[in-house]
């Protein structure tokens, strides 16, 4: 028994611990599987608002997720109108922070009320520092908000105007709408299209700087010039401008790889100040990249150089090195919507497309831009994505734009058009990566003829290809490959623009909705994309015979922008003597009229760098005297005074001032020795002639004018006076004259307005006017006789005194009433007054 009763008691002993130790085991599983309440919330921005005005829903709970990998789905927002109406948005997925936002537009007068609904989910098994992993969150619904909706909207922020002085970077980051005229120029755009600028309209030079030895050598070598880099060695290529800051080459191009030496040059756009050299750098491109992350929000600018497959990010401000990737993969590159540089790379016999993206190199040190620190990263983490495409496409790439790839096997400019010609698209939208969106074949015209590719756009609907001996362009639909149109024959001369690959990239461009061609016959086509109709032609005329083979300047399209179209001349291999009156040119896009045109100041590239622009300032390598220029709206000085600041009344005064010109160049050496009072602000139509006077020592015009100036007054009541307008001359000089008519201070304002070539300017000065002395003659007003007939009165029968009368005859003059009698006889006539008004109260007490 003994032994039995141990036996049972041991065995339920053994049970019990395995009971207790079960429990303890599950207690782990069931704790996971507890649950916690939630809390949702509801925001709304404006609150109160206006009918038809959106506002931000602020949309969540207070618990976040564990990290950014994982959201709370499957949110929605109840919504009650005044009238009782409920409607629900979402569902809606939150961020990391647990909330998320949402717009929504109200649309009639009254209070809406606004719930949040919050679905039963699990905590993701990481958990976070306050929930565990697999916690049931809790259903739940928010308080609810009242969203008061009145008939009128609320006022957002003011918007900031823009800019009516000269203006210099850095923008504060509050005046949004400067976004319109602060371009930045990260590489040469497609299309040469330069949207984001105020395009200058006028010749207006701000600064220039010499880039090496140049202009006319003289002496025993006559009239050659020094050697300006063309053809195959070209200077100022590359060129880059981020934040008001020029970047450009000290040294030349060779043709087969850089020089022995290489530099690079940083100038203040705005001011002309060189603001460091970096020594053995070669610039490729540049970039300004938005870095949108959970925790920090701004774009950082870069400076990149590449070799090989090896790249180097440079900060642009310091010009230290940021960081490195090795292993970057080829192919098309572009542009992302954040500024992200993109790599198409496609293998069409293996049948695959893969995008690469740089920001994704160095994503993973999220925030931490210092733990960069110069390091080096392995590019192959850039991969985004790589797809299946179909096999077999004919030829290569031609270009990748913002939503697809073009290719064809249209012949290079070494080969020629025997075959039909296909042409073939892929998409690289989100969702749709690598499909093929369309194939076509095209025959050609008869001939065997020079046909390349010529350019395409997206948002103008069209691609391109040249036709070199019919000097014509074939356009296409970008949306089904269909031939679409051909444009009229170009001059002949036009072949030798046509018929090359780098000279078609500055020969044809399509932007704004039209298609614009020019080359070496120098004569400008414009055609409407929609209607194929032929809106304007320019012919590039050469005045003077200059050019030896042609009546017209060969001219290359250098970029468009702000509804213009600027053109530069240059040659392949230019003769020496240069050929003289090189015009620089300025058309209006609608319709081809010219904004400016100037003959003589700059001459063109061609195998160095195209002219820039950014911040709306035009800068350019002028290879006439190998200088570097800034082109823009300068600065004006405005300056008033009068000599005599004291006068009496009735008496003229003489206001005389200034308006200069007092944009960065004129503080050059050698200009301040030419100019020692400065130089003068001139009228628009002088500034082509007087831009070459001042900054290339062209005879000074005979002809120049100044500007106008607008003269005004503060009177010593307040009131304000337009005294008038006045022109200056072409040393800055100006002068006015007027009567005040009041005693007292005057304020005498001079104003230039400003004009498209420089920015106003206003300045202030005082005269006082005090009463007119014994020897200023006031003259009486003059009335009209009384036509009534005067009463009659009998004659005084006293015999007045009888004086000797001078015997010298008196000179007749007009009356003069000295200033002190006048003052006397006003102060007795105030003492009648005075006492009679006296006695009067006297009486009445």
């Amino acid at each position: 028994m003994n032994k039995i009763n141990k036996s049972k008691i041991s065995t339920i002993a053994l049970i019990l611990l395995l009971t207790i130790s079960a429990t303890l085991i599950a207690l782990p599983s069931v704790a996971a599987q507890s649950s916690k309440p939630t809390f949702p919330f509801i925001g709304a921005t404006p609150n109160p608002t206006g009918t038809g005005q959106a506002v931000l829903l602020h949309v969540g709970i207070t618990d976040p997720t564990p990290s950014v990998d994982y959201s709370w789905e499957g949110l929605t927002v109840t919504v009650t109108d005044p009238s009782g109406h409920e409607e629900t948005i979402g569902p809606l997925s939150t961020d990391s922070t647990g909330g998320t936002g949402a717009v929504y537009t109200p649309s009639m007068v009254g209070t809406y009320y606004l719930v949040t609904n919050f679905p039963e989910q699990v905590m993701p098994e990481v958990g976070t520092r306050w929930v565990t992993g697999g916690t049931i969150m809790e259903a739940s619904t928010s308080e609810t908000l009242e969203l008061v909706v009145n008939e009128d909207p609320i006022e957002y922020y003011p918007a900031a105007s823009l800019p009516t002085e000269y203006w210099s970077r850095p923008i504060d980051a509050q005046l949004w709408e400067w976004t319109s005229i602060a371009g930045n120029w990260l590489a040469i755009p497609a299309n040469r299209y330069a949207p984001y600028n105020d395009g200058p309209e006028t010749s207006h030079i701000l600064w220039s700087t010499p880039l090496t030895t140049g202009g006319l050598v003289g002496g025993e070598l006559g009239d050659h010039s020094y050697e300006c880099g063309d053809a195959y060695e070209g200077e100022f290529g590359d060129s880059i401008i981020i934040n008001g800051v020029l970047y450009y080459h000290r040294y030349s191009t060779g043709f087969s790889g850089g020089p022995a030496q290489q530099g690079v040059i940083a100038i203040d756009l705005h001011t002309g100040e060189q603001l460091w050299f970096k020594n053995n750098t070669r610039l490729a491109f540049g970039q300004n990249f938005y870095w949108d992350s959970y925790n920090y929000h701004g774009t950082f600018d870069y400076l990149w150089v590449t070799s090989g497959t090896t790249w180097y990010a440079y900060d642009a401000f310091t010009a230290e090195l940021e960081y490195t990737m090795t292993d970057v993969p080829s192919g098309e590159r572009i542009y992302g919507p954040k500024g992200e540089i993109y790599i198409y790379s496609l293998d069409l016999e293996a049948g695959w497309m893969s995008l690469w993206n740089s920001s994704r190199v160095v994503s993973d040190h999220g925030s931490w831009r210092t733990y960069l620190g110069g390091g080096v990263f392995d590019a192959r983490d850039g991969i985004e994505w790589n797809k299946t495409i179909p096999t077999g496409l004919a030829g290569s790439v031609q270009v990748a734009l913002e939503d697809r790839i073009l290719g064809s096997d249209i012949p290079s400019w070494t080969g020629l058009a025997d075959n039909p010609i296909t042409f073939w698209a892929l998409s690289t939208e989100p969702g749709e990566e690598g499909t093929l969106l369309w194939t076509e074949t095209w025959q050609p015209p008869e001939g065997r003829l020079t046909m390349l590719w010529g350019t395409a756009s997206v948002d103008d609907g069209i691609f391109v290809i040249t036709a070199k001996e019919l000097r014509q362009l074939c356009v296409f639909d970008i949306d089904s490959g269909d031939y679409l149109w051909t444009t009229e024959p170009a001059p002949y001369l036009d072949i030798y623009s046509l018929g090359e690959e780098r000279a078609i990239s500055r020969a044809v461009v399509v932007a704004d909705g039209k298609l614009f061609t020019v080359g070496m016959a120098g004569v400008v086509y414009c055609y409407d994309v929609a209607t194929t109709d032929l809106l304007w032609t320019y012919d590039t005329d050469d005045t003077y015979s200059e050019i030896l083979w042609s009546n017209s300047w060969p001219m290359n399209i250098a970029f468009i922008t702000d509804g213009k179209i600027y053109m530069v001349h240059d040659e392949h291999s230019p003769i020496d003597p240069k050929p003289r009156g090189s015009p620089f040119l300025c058309l209006d896009v609608e319709n081809g009229d010219v904004v400016w045109r100037i003959d003589g100041a700059f001459r063109g590239t061609q195998w160095g760098g195209t002219a820039v622009i950014g911040d709306s300032i035009i800068a350019l390598y002028n290879s006439y005297d190998q200088q570097v220029y800034a082109l823009g709206k300068g600065a004006s000085s405005t300056t008033v005074s009068v000599k005599n600041d004291v006068v009496n009344l009735g008496s003229s005064v003489m206001v005389t001032g200034t308006v200069m010109d007092v944009s960065p160049g004129t503080d050059d050496a050698a200009l301040a020795i030419r100019f020692p009072n400065g130089v003068a602000a001139v009228s628009d139509d002088s500034m082509n002639d007087w831009m070459k006077y001042v900054y290339m020592q062209f005879e000074r015009p005979a002809n120049a004018v100044g500007v106008t100036v607008k003269l005004e007054a503060i009177d010593p009541n307040g009131n304000y006076q337009n005294l008038g307008t006045t022109t200056s001359d072409s040393y800055g000089n100006y002068g006015f004259a007027f009567k005040p008519e009041l005693e007292g201070t005057y304020m005498v304002i001079a104003t230039f307005e400003g004009s498209k070539a420089y920015y106003g300017s206003t300045e202030t000065t005082y005269v006082q006017v005090d009463a007119a002395s014994a020897s200023t003659p006031i003259e009486p007003d003059t009335e009209t006789p009384d036509t009534e007939t005067p009463d009659t009165e009998t004659p005084d029968t006293e015999t007045p005194d009888t004086e000797t009368p001078d015997t010298e005859t008196p000179t007749a003059e007009a009356p003069l009433i000295s200033t002190e009698v006048a003052i006397i006889a006003v102060v007795a006539v105030a003492c009648v007054i005075g006492v009679a008004a006296f006695w009067a109260l006297r009486k009445r007490k």
